[in-house]
């Protein structure tokens, strides 16, 4: 988790440079404008914070919220436009081995467990970690070791709801030493994790630089 707070932080250095070095800018004055313009950009959040976010923006993209204004719910809407749905599940009676096929295939590193029956009722999550450590390590058989019996139970889930903000919900992974969190808003309507978190960070720092350039050219006005 440490490593998701460096890409932060790099992102955040970016745009400083970006302004700092740019040959438009030859005196403090200038750069004083810019960094104004932007603040809301080089003012970057602490994560640990428990003050409430008072900003409110109008725009429609994660790129233009900013990531104090970006949701879980922006990061699943993406992975939903990407992926056509942002989780994957099994049941709570399906075997070891076919969960851990299903993530193969899917090129991911959790499922959502399901108790048997058509309603979408969450028992808890299965991850690589799971099956590495109560299958692998234990020389249990993965196709008679069902998923019921190595998943993280609900009663010791970590959760957010999907209006979380992605830096709490950054937090909540790295105090908890975990990497994939499930999103409940009275019943299962995600997954995310600290690579979708990463992406959404990269994605709207990029963004802003963009945005910035635009600025400095005279594009913005």
């Amino acid at each position: 988790m440490q490593g998701v707070m460096s890409v932060v932080r790099s992102c955040h250095e970016k745009l400083k440079v970006t302004i700092l070095q740019h040959p438009q800018f030859k005196n403090t004055s200038e750069m004083n404008k810019v960094f104004a313009r932007f603040g809301r950009v080089i003012s970057f959040p602490v994560v640990h914070s428990k003050e409430a976010n008072d900003i409110m923006v109008s725009e429609s993209t994660m790129q233009q919220k900013g990531l104090e204004n970006t949701t879980v719910a922006d990061v699943l809407m993406i992975k939903d436009e990407e992926k056509g749905n942002s989780w994957l599940c099994c049941r709570t009676n399906d075997t070891a081995y076919d969960a851990i096929k299903k993530m193969a295939a899917n090129n991911i590193g959790s499922l959502v467990v399901l108790r048997p029956g058509e309603n979408q009722l969450i028992a808890g999550i299965i991850t690589e970690r799971d099956y590495l450590r109560k299958v692998i390590v234990q020389d249990r058989s993965s196709k008679y070791t069902r998923v019921g019996d190595i998943m993280t139970e609900q009663s010791k889930l970590i959760t957010v709801t999907s209006d979380t903000n992605i830096l709490q919900a950054m937090q909540l992974m790295s105090e908890h030493h975990i990497r994939h969190v499930p999103v409940i808003d009275g019943k299962v309507v995600g997954m995310i994790s600290v690579a979708d978190i990463v992406k959404a960070v990269v994605d709207q720092q990029t963004g802003e630089v963009k945005q910035l350039n635009q600025f400095i050219r005279g594009d913005y006005y």
